[in-house]
């Protein structure tokens, strides 16, 4: 999968959830725009829809704070181009 296809469906549920509108870098949890349960509902949309696994290590607050860090995030998943270092 494309990275930029895995950014538009993050940034679509980003929309679909968040009332006011956030740019893909902008740290979601530190704006106060979201809450906790906010964050039980992106991990569980991420393993529904890329169809991966959130392992223990992979639970840190900042592979999912942003739509560009969930990108990178799910991406490296999915061992996709530029996934990793």
């Amino acid at each position: 999968m494309r990275p930029m296809d895995v950014r538009a469906r993050i940034r679509r549920f980003f929309d679909e959830a968040i009332t006011e509108r956030v740019r893909d870098e902008d740290d979601v949890f530190s704006l106060g725009a979201v809450n906790s349960l906010f964050a039980l509902q992106l991990v569980t949309f991420v393993e529904t829809e890329f169809s991966i696994t959130a392992e223990r290590e992979d639970l840190d607050i900042d592979n999912f704070s942003s739509v560009d860090a969930l990108t990178t995030f799910v991406v490296g998943k999915l061992g996709g181009p530029g996934a990793g270092p």
